[in-house]
């Protein structure tokens, strides 16, 4: 797999390093964030759908 570089600020840095354990790199506590944001969106678009759409229970089938 190929790096790349990305430019964010010496506060985002700290940021990211207080998100972070020691000796886990940037990498891994990106991953973690979007991992996490990942599933924070699906949870609201669960969420939604449990409170906008109509169900049928089992017996009513």
């Amino acid at each position: 797999m190929t790096n790349t570089t990305i430019s964010i600020t010496q506060q985002t840095k700290k940021a990211l390093l207080d998100l972070g354990t020691k000796g886990e790199t940037y990498d891994n506590i990106v991953r973690k964030l979007v991992k996490r944001y990942a599933w924070k969106k699906m949870d609201e678009k669960w969420n939604k759908i449990l409170a906008e759409d109509d169900f049928i229970s089992l017996d009513e089938l």
